[in-house]
């Protein structure tokens, strides 16, 4: 399904996958646009803004629970049926959050918009994994991620532009039309993808937890993205009581924290699928000294607002190859490899905002949502130290197999082949890689 590319002698990147990256920035909108909508939410339904940010966390718990559910209850599916399926009920619950008359019905509506978007997510990673050779698995999940990033720059500052001018029901019912032009690009683009010769089996794909290697990335993962959204979810308030600016400005922040993470994300891509726990250290301890030095000078708002643009390309720099990292050692799976990472993040964006709503609560301040991300990243950064000594001593260093070394292997040793994760079909790997798809994977 990779068309090569003539001039440059490598494979191009799928349409589809590039149709899933758009797609994603409805999902993406919808997923981060609360940040610049807090306040506002707040005073309309009647509660705090510590409460209104369990919305965020409403929406990663429903990602959390729906990425390995979803990925299951659809395994033997079509992949397009269910791909069509998924955003529709997405867009359903765009309107019924913009339509809300209370705090509770909008929390429901955050649940269930999130179940769809993490299925959307996991079956869409497979898919866009599954469309591209071993080592640009990186960059086919850059491309999605890249659908966050856009979602970032455009969507989420829109939304607290709409939120500012025309109340915040009217963000929601921007992400709603935004779904159905994406449920219209997934109809009309994405192929008719067949069923594999023989059916997935549920067994058989949960025997990747069994693997340290899975749990470590489950970790990892998790604990990125939480210390990031520890303190992004609360942004806002961060920028106006504490920097002193005016809400007006908080759209133009999330904007240049998007223009950072659609950087980092088209930087990493590229970089993680020859140098992926290259890239994990960089941009974990990256994100964690720009934390730091958020709450450190937190009420100066010049510093405030660069550390913001440096926060998103350091976060999303790491994206790809937190992602890649999970097909590579759970790729025996990759629908619910792409659970997994799904939920992951998502144990992260769920855990973020409540560490921050309690560091809050507990009148540390605003800034005070900065030490305590900062503190879940040196985890990371120790969990991820782990991992790469247990991958050095099993004889790995941890990146993809780059082309070129994937070519000379196949010419010298003999080719294993193994299911094709879409088709069914034998897909022939080297049996030299590091990290190659098959039970073998650490």
């Amino acid at each position: 399904m990779v068309m090569p590319d003539s001039a440059a002698g490598h494979p191009r990147m799928p349409l589809a996958v590039y149709i899933l990256g758009l797609s994603v920035f409805a999902l993406g909108t919808s997923e981060f646009m609360l940040s610049g909508l807090l306040p506002p939410i707040a005073e309309d339904m009647g509660v705090s803004i510590p409460q209104a940010g369990l919305l965020i966390s409403a929406f990663a718990i429903g990602m959390v629970v729906g990425a390995p559910l979803l990925a299951v209850a659809t395994l033997r599916l079509p992949r397009r049926t269910t791909l069509v399926a998924l955003i529709a009920v997405f867009g359903l619950g765009q309107v019924a959050g913009a339509l809300a008359p209370s705090y509770e019905v909008l929390f429901v509506s955050r649940v269930v918009s999130a179940l769809a978007c993490a299925g959307f997510w996991a079956v869409g990673a497979a898919v866009a994994v599954a469309m591209v050779p071993l080592n640009m698995r990186a960059r086919a999940m850059a491309v999605m991620i890249g659908g966050l990033s856009i979602a970032n720059v455009m969507g989420v500052p829109l939304g607290a532009l709409l939120g500012e001018s025309l109340g915040w029901r009217s963000a929601f019912w921007a992400v709603g039309v935004a779904s159905a032009v994406a449920l219209v690009g997934v109809v009309t683009r994405i192929p008719r993808i067949p069923l594999p010769a023989e059916k997935p089996s549920l067994r058989s794909e949960t025997a990747i937890y069994r693997d340290k290697q899975v749990w470590l990335a489950i970790v990892v993962t998790a604990l990125a993205a939480g210390g990031v959204f520890c303190t992004f979810s609360y942004l806002a308030p961060l920028l106006t009581d504490v920097a002193g600016l005016e809400s007006g400005w908080v759209p133009w922040v999330l904007a240049l924290f998007g223009v950072g993470a659609l950087v980092g994300t088209a930087v990493g891509g590229r970089v993680a699928d020859a140098h992926l726990f290259g890239v994990l250290l960089t941009g974990i301890a990256g994100s964690t000294v720009f934390l730091v030095a958020m709450a450190l000078f937190a009420s100066h708002p010049v510093v405030l607002v660069a550390l913001a643009f440096l926060l998103g390309l350091s976060c999303f720099f790491t994206a790809p190859a937190l992602n890649a990292r999970m097909f590579n050692v759970a790729g025996a799976a990759p629908t619910l490899a792409g659970a997994t990472t799904t939920a992951a993040f998502n144990l992260g964006n769920t855990s973020g905002p409540w560490l921050g709503g309690t560091v809050i609560d507990a009148d540390f301040g605003y800034a005070a949502t900065a030490w305590a991300g900062a503190a879940m990243l040196l985890v990371a950064l120790g969990v991820l130290g782990v991992a790469l000594r247990l991958r050095r001593s099993a004889g790995g260093d941890g990146t993809a197999v780059p082309a070129q070394r994937s070519r000379t292997v196949a010419r010298s040793e003999p080719a294993k082949p193994v299911p094709g994760p879409l088709t069914g079909e034998p897909a022939v790997l080297p049996t030299g890689s590091d990290d190659r798809v098959g039970p073998a994977c650490s």
